[in-house]
C-alpha cells in the first residue's frame, strides 16, 4: 500500500515538472515572438508608413518647400483642385511685390499673349518738324514689354479696406478698364458700342471669348484696385483759365488761348468723363457760380504707369479704334477714334509718324472746309492758338501722309461717333497718353 502511493507521488511530480517546462517554453516563444515583430516594425522605412487622411491629401502638392510652408502656415487656404495645382506650380506662390501693392484674388499667373506675329520693322526718321518730337532711337526692344495683367498689379494703388475687388456696375468696368490703357471714351456707366469694344479688347489680350460682355470670364479676371472716385479740389489758375470760346474760325484766331470754357469741362476731361456723368456725382454743386475750394467729385481714371515705347500702332477704321502694341504683341493701349466721312479720304495701308507736337496750334486752311459759310468768306489761313478746344486738342502727331494725322479733339464725347476730314480723333486725355508711346518712324498700320 505505502509502495502504492509512493509510486502515485512520484508520477504527480514528473507530470508537473513537465507542464512547468511547457509553460517556461510557451513564454518563451511568446516573447520571441513579441521581439522578432517589435523589430520588424521598427526596422520599416517611414514612407511604408500606412498614410492618414490629412497626410495624402498632401502627397499631390508641387514639390517646393517655400509653397509647402505657406500651405502648412495658412489653415484657411481653399482646397487645391489639380487645375489650381498646376497654376501653382507655374507661377509658384508668388510674394507681394517690391513696392508693397495688394495682390489680385489667387496666384498671378502669365496672361496669354496673342499669336507671335512679326512686327513691322521700325525705320529711322528725320527729326520732327515739331518741337517735342520723340527721336528713333527710342525704338523698343522684346525684354522692355509688359502684359495687362503686369501693368493692373504694379498700377499705383492705396491700401484701401475691401481692394482690390471685381467691379459692380459697367461704370467700375469703365474705369478698370480706363487704368490699363483700354479707353470706353469719355466715361458715362453705359454698355455702350465702345464700352463692349473696350471688352473685347481686354478680352482678346486675356485669350478669352471677345464676346464684348460683363461675362462671367471676364469678371473672374478683370479688378478693381481701389474706389473708382477721387476728389478734385477747384484752385484759383483753375477758375482764372476759364474764357468763352468765340463761335467763328477769325474769333478762335484772335484768343489767347483755346482753353476750358467752364469748370464742368474742365473737372470733366481731369476725369476722362461725360459732363452730365459728372454732374450726377456732384448733384449739390451750383456750376454757375463755383469759388477757389471747392470739392468736386470725379471718376479716379489716372492713365497706366508708362513701360515701354510701342512697336506699331494699328487703326481698324471698320470698328473705330485706335491699338498700340508693344515688340511681343501685347496690347499697350486701346482707344475709340473718328475716322474721314469720305471713303476716298480714309487711307488704308501703312504710314509712319513724321511729327509730334503736344500743345500745338492750328492752322486753318478756309480751302479745307468748303462747306463753311465762314470759311468761304476768309481769303487767307489762319493760326488757331493752342488748347484743349483748339481742333486738333492738346495733341498733335502727323503721319506721313501730307495733311493726316492722330489727334485731340475739342469734343471728347463725340469720340467714334462723328466723322473727320480725314484725321485719327482721340479724345484729349487719350491723345496726351499716346504721345509718351509714339516716336518719329513708328509704324501705323491702317486696316479697312
Amino acid at each position: 500500500m505505502f509502495r502504492t502511493q509512493s509510486k502515485r507521488k512520484e508520477s504527480l511530480g514528473q507530470a508537473g515538472s513537465t507542464y512547468l517546462w511547457l509553460l517556461v517554453l510557451f513564454c518563451l516563444i511568446v516573447l520571441i515572438w513579441f521581439w522578432w515583430h517589435a523589430g520588424k516594425t521598427l526596422s520599416r522605412p517611414e514612407a511604408e508608413a500606412p498614410a492618414s487622411k490629412t497626410s495624402s491629401s498632401r502627397t499631390n502638392l508641387p514639390r517646393d518647400s517655400t509653397s509647402v510652408r505657406i500651405l502648412r502656415r495658412d489653415t484657411n487656404l481653399p482646397a487645391l483642385t489639380p487645375r489650381s495645382l498646376a497654376k501653382t506650380n507655374t507661377a509658384k506662390i508668388e510674394s507681394l511685390p517690391p513696392t508693397g501693392l495688394p495682390r489680385t484674388t489667387g496666384s498671378v499667373a502669365p496672361s496669354p499673349q496673342r499669336p507671335a506675329t512679326n512686327p513691322p520693322t521700325v525705320r529711322s526718321a528725320p527729326n520732327a518738324s515739331r518741337s517735342g518730337a520723340a527721336s528713333a532711337t527710342n525704338v523698343p526692344t522684346a525684354s522692355a514689354s509688359t502684359t495687362l495683367t503686369e501693368r493692373a498689379t504694379t498700377a499705383v494703388v492705396t491700401n484701401v479696406a475691401g481692394f482690390p475687388r471685381e467691379p459692380r456696375d459697367i461704370l467700375e468696368v469703365q474705369v478698370a478698364l480706363e487704368r490699363l490703357g483700354i479707353s470706353s471714351g469719355s466715361l458715362d456707366g453705359v454698355l455702350g458700342s465702345q464700352t463692349r469694344s473696350a471688352l473685347r479688347a481686354y478680352q482678346k489680350q486675356l485669350g478669352l471669348t471677345p464676346t464684348g460682355d460683363w461675362d462671367v470670364a471676364t469678371r473672374g479676371e478683370l479688378r478693381l484696385a481701389r474706389p473708382i472716385l477721387t476728389t478734385y479740389i477747384l484752385t484759383t489758375n483753375d477758375l482764372a483759365s476759364l474764357q468763352p470760346l468765340s463761335p467763328s474760325w477769325l474769333g478762335k484766331s484772335r484768343q489767347s488761348t483755346l482753353g476750358y470754357e467752364s469748370a464742368l469741362e474742365l473737372v470733366a476731361e481731369r476725369g476722362h468723363a461725360s459732363p452730365s456723368l459728372v454732374r450726377r456725382f456732384n448733384s449739390g454743386l451750383d456750376w454757375t457760380n463755383l469759388t477757389a475750394g471747392v470739392e468736386v467729385q470725379i471718376p479716379d481714371a489716372c492713365c497706366p504707369p508708362f513701360t515701354t515705347k510701342a512697336a506699331w500702332i494699328e487703326i481698324r477704321l471698320a470698328e473705330k479704334v485706335l491699338e498700340a502694341f508693344d515688340a511681343n504683341t501685347n496690347l499697350l493701349l486701346h482707344f475709340p477714334c473718328s475716322i474721314a466721312r469720305y471713303v476716298e479720304k480714309r487711307p488704308v495701308g501703312e504710314l509712319h509718324v513724321a511729327a509730334i507736337a503736344p500743345n500745338p496750334n492750328y492752322t486753318f486752311n478756309p480751302e479745307l472746309f468748303p462747306e463753311s459759310p465762314e470759311a468761304r468768306t476768309i481769303t487767307s489761313r489762319l493760326i488757331l492758338p493752342p488748347g484743349p478746344n483748339n481742333p486738333v486738342g492738346i495733341a498733335w502727331i502727323g503721319l506721313d501722309k501730307p495733311g493726316y494725322g492722330m489727334h485731340g479733339t475739342p469734343n471728347p464725347e463725340q469720340v467714334g461717333r462723328t466723322e473727320s476730314h480725314g484725321c485719327f480723333r482721340l479724345a484729349n486725355w487719350n491723345a496726351e497718353l499716346l504721345v509718351k508711346y509714339v516716336y518719329v518712324g513708328l509704324p501705323v498700320r491702317v486696316a479697312p
